[in-house]
């Protein structure tokens, strides 16, 4: 059962990453290394946000994270889990976010993941329409990719 997921969510990975470049006469230089295995991970975690899996974002996740959000830190991935990872999954199942630029550089066991993205939609009665910068840091840890590190801002 593990494979048959681990196998969907590659292939759904390599659909969005297809999907999310558009022209790429235009957009060369905007997408870079998004084939790697670290981008991949990235990739994997925006989709199960998106669509309320929870189990494979936490697994993704190294579990001393520290993510940086709206002025506030929360400092693992349980303590994640356990409070905005719900909230977030909700947000991003109601708005629309096109990614519009997305480069990887991978150092080692370390790798780095920025991208900015152009989010519209309604949540909570309110209209969404503005430009998100994420930073991402990941770390090989037992030969797997793990979050580390993200902030996010718009």
């Amino acid at each position: 059962m593990k494979i048959i997921k681990i196998i969907l969510s590659l292939l759904v990975t390599t659909s969005l990453l297809a999907n999310a470049h558009g022209d790429k006469s235009k957009e060369q230089g905007l997408f870079k290394g998004a084939d790697t295995p670290a981008a991949k991970v990235v990739v994997a975690f925006h989709l199960a946000l998106k669509t309320g899996d929870k189990k494979t974002a936490r697994s993704l996740l190294a579990d001393d994270v520290t993510i940086y959000e709206g002025g506030r830190v929360e400092r693992s991935a349980n303590e994640y889990a356990h409070h905005h990872m719900l909230s977030d999954m909700k947000y991003l199942a109601a708005v629309d976010s096109k990614i519009l630029e997305h480069q990887v550089t991978v150092l080692g066991d370390t790798a780095i993941s920025a991208s900015r993205t152009h989010t519209v939609g309604t949540y909570k009665g309110k209209d969404r329409d503005y430009q998100g910068m994420e930073t991402m840091v990941l770390e090989k840890q037992g030969g797997e990719w793990k979050i580390k590190h993200i902030h996010w801002s718009h």
